[in-house]
């Protein structure tokens, strides 16, 4: 999945320098219905988690992430939410104690590519096929009978730089590959390069993904895109 441990201590100030909308993520997020526990599929340090626990006081938040770097960020960040636990697993092989009314990701472990008119396609930061099975798998058998999985909705991939708010310049770079793309990021203190990070993304296409997660009981909800930040898959109740 790439070693996250170069971008973790940069991360919080490139992704809120405009590269999310948390408060919108989270509005979709509350508006999935009546549930009560809810995880995050790679929480990174904690920016989604911070702002859903914020606006839901009342929900058990779990959230698990594979590097512990990003995790160490997430737990001061955390901590005075008591209803908010956090832990260093990896998806594909995950055993937490009990199951989820919901699970999401966005932008975390899976997420979709809408870009226009063109087929959408579905990103996966697991770049071998056996174990996107297996930690799709995992994420199914944590999600109770007619709960949900909510994978989030991004915009198409470019190269592009920009200025971050505190006055870096950070990067990114796209080259493809026989099995999805290769990302290339980089920040910029001036002329002093202080963070590289390559990774290499899966994708599937659109029917691909579907079938993929119908096989595993996730049936995908049409009418769920009402708003930008999440697809809707439904577990089959029993």
């Amino acid at each position: 999945m790439g070693d996250y441990t170069n971008m973790s201590a940069y991360y919080d100030v490139i992704m809120t320098s405009g590269y999310y909308d948390y408060e919108q993520i989270v509005t979709q997020l509350v508006q999935q219905g009546d549930f009560r526990r809810v995880l995050e599929i790679g929480c990174g340090t904690g920016l989604i988690l911070e702002a859903l626990a914020k606006r839901r006081p009342d929900l058990e938040i779990s959230g698990i992430d594979l590097t512990q770097a990003m995790l160490d960020i997430a737990l001061p960040r955390l901590k005075a939410f008591s209803n908010v636990s956090l832990a260093c697993e990896n998806v594909t092989n995950m055993q937490l104690s009990h199951p989820y009314e919901v699970a999401f990701s966005y932008g975390g472990v899976w997420y979709f590519v809408f870009d226009g008119d063109k087929e959408p396609f579905m990103v996966s930061h697991i770049p071998d096929a056996q174990g996107n099975l297996q930690g799709l798998e995992r994420v199914a058998a944590h999600i109770v009978p007619g709960g949900q999985l909510l994978l989030g909705i991004q915009g198409p991939h470019h190269n592009y730089q920009k200025t971050i708010s505190n006055g870096m310049l950070y990067g990114q770079q796209i080259d493809p590959h026989p099995d999805g793309f290769i990302k290339h990021y980089y920040l910029d203190d001036g002329p002093q390069r202080v963070m590289a990070q390559t990774v290499q993304y899966r994708t599937y296409g659109f029917a691909q993904a579907l079938a993929m997660l119908e096989a595993l009981g996730l049936h995908f909800l049409p009418d769920s895109r009402q708003g930008p930040q999440f697809l809707a898959f439904a577990k089959h109740a029993t």
